[in-house]
């Protein structure tokens, strides 16, 4: 087998799987025997690791009578020990499915392998590292700096302006990176030390600034968006256009709980900013700010998709830094490239983890089964309102990426059976698991916003409340206005 256009045989991208497993165990090896060779824990570890191997390998005629209960066994206790345990989530998803197919099925093994690899190489996916570059070169020329610094000229005067900042900043930058906590961390940096120099309360702006990572996960490009597209078929340009408004709404129900808690802060000697001042700043900022406009309208138009679009924002980034701002370090180059490889590894790999259990909870009759019980609900706002609860404790459990992989395939088809607009029940759902994400306890989002900005988590749980459930509203709206996500389209 070829690839279509240059004729190059397809075993080198299958390669990319035997070459990165054997990798990956010399690398483990190296770490364990430099980290903890003769660590009690390693031992431990390695004989309880080998009974559960022997336990599992005998058990087969003592799994199989439990029918569909095995589901729960393998894809619920198993997955959920491995998370807990510090297990990656891929390998957890990988474990689950290679021991249901293995113990409980006929299947021949080497499906698995084709079902990985099918998962992970998606045409779509090649959006993913660009984008995730593309958010490192912002940060490193130092584009994200001068948009937050303009915004701030506008509206660091009227009280909580640099929270609306912070709101609007995260809506700008959001999406462009892949990360919401590289979106987080460029902008932390710029806006805390200011805001905290106002007497802000530090707790309440990192609450905040959590609460936006949720508020704009439909915010075009997002990665999630992108990976919608590909694993449900539904249209990136339609996910792009749709994605807008719906973070707009949670974003003024943010802005609302800003104004309720900044009404009587006193700003009389918070500098106001000349006109001439913010026009400069505006001019200085201009080639940053035409940058989310630029690969938002080229991928809505069809002038390229989110793939080639990425290569533009690339390009176009390295340009303005270079040349414009003067400010481009080849010295962090290759430590972004190395960045940019690992997550975005990690990104795919979890999708063909997940993808392959997509195709093992199929083969049990588990789709059949939801279908079945989804359609006898009778109606698309049960359904969505469902929906929702359940992507909020997934998003808590599994981000987004994961979730929309392992129940993208399964549930899409049924909203769109009840007559539920697959743009909107995307809108629903992105937003749902962005609640879950960044929602404490659980939600791993909200620490990984604490580690960047440097704050102990405890810290902003008493002020974290409010949003949450100013975005929870929003999400409610959304949910129940189909118009706010498809009335552009």
């Amino acid at each position: 087998m070829v690839t279509p256009a240059l004729e190059i045989s397809v075993f080198w991208r299958a390669a990319s799987i035997p070459v990165g497993i054997t990798l990956m165990l010399i690398t483990m090896l190296l770490r364990l025997m430099l980290s903890a060779p003769r660590s009690l824990a390693t031992y431990l570890g390695l004989l309880v690791v080998a009974i559960a191997v022997v336990a599992f390998s005998f058990s087969g005629s003592i799994l199989m009578p439990l029918g569909k209960l095995n589901l729960i066994l393998f894809f619920v206790v198993i997955v959920a020990i491995g998370v807990l345990s510090g297990v990656p989530i891929a390998f957890s998803f990988a474990l689950a499915t290679f021991g249901y197919l293995a113990l409980i099925t006929r299947t021949p093994m080497p499906t698995i392998v084709g079902r990985l690899e099918e998962g992970m190489s998606h045409m779509m996916l090649l959006a993913v590292p660009l984008f995730v570059f593309l958010g490192g070169l912002i940060e490193m020329t130092g584009m994200a700096k001068v948009m937050v610094q303009c915004l701030s000229s506008l509206l660091g005067h009227v009280r909580g302006g640099l929270s609306y900042v912070l709101v609007g900043a995260m809506y700008l930058v959001s999406g462009i990176s892949g990360s919401k906590t590289a979106d987080q961390a460029a902008i932390a940096p710029v806006l805390l030390p200011e805001m905290t120099s106002r007497v802000a309360k530090r707790g309440d702006l990192v609450a905040l600034l959590s609460i936006t990572g949720a508020q704009t996960e439909t915010v075009p490009p997002s990665i999630v968006l992108i990976t919608i597209g590909s694993v449900t078929g539904v249209s990136i340009a339609a996910l792009f256009v749709g994605g807008l408004l719906p973070s707009a709404v949670l974003g003024a129900m943010l802005c609302l709980v800003i104004w309720w808690r900044n009404r009587r802060e006193d700003f009389s000697q918070v500098k106001r900013y000349k006109k001439k001042e913010i026009a400069k700043l505006f001019v200085i900022a201009l080639p940053a700010l035409i940058l989310p406009f630029i690969i938002r309208a080229a991928v809505i138009e069809g002038v390229a998709t989110a793939t080639e679009v990425s290569t533009i924002g690339v390009a176009y980034t390295a340009l303005v830094g270079a040349v414009y701002y003067r400010h481009f370090d080849l010295k962090r180059a290759w430590s972004m490239l190395i960045d940019t490889a690992s997550l975005s590894g990690a990104i795919i790999f979890i999708i063909g983890a997940a993808t392959a259990m997509t195709w093992g909870l199929t083969q049990s009759g588990f789709s059949k089964d939801l279908a079945t019980l989804m359609a006898s609900l009778g109606s698309g706002m049960t359904f969505v309102a469902i929906s929702v609860v359940a992507f909020i404790i997934l998003g808590s459990v599994l981000e987004g990426i994961p979730s929309i992989v392992l129940f993208g395939p399964l549930l899409f088809p049924i909203a769109r059976d009840l007559g539920v607009h697959e743009v909107h029940y995307a809108m629903v759902v992105v937003l749902a698991m962005g609640i879950g994400l960044f929602a404490p306890p659980f939600g791993v989002g909200y620490y990984g916003c604490c580690a960047v900005s440097k704050t102990d988590p405890n810290e902003p749980l008493p002020y974290i409340w409010a949003y949450l459930g100013a975005a929870t509203i929003g999400l409610i709206i959304v949910a129940m206005s189909p118009w706010v996500s498809i009335g552009f389209l």
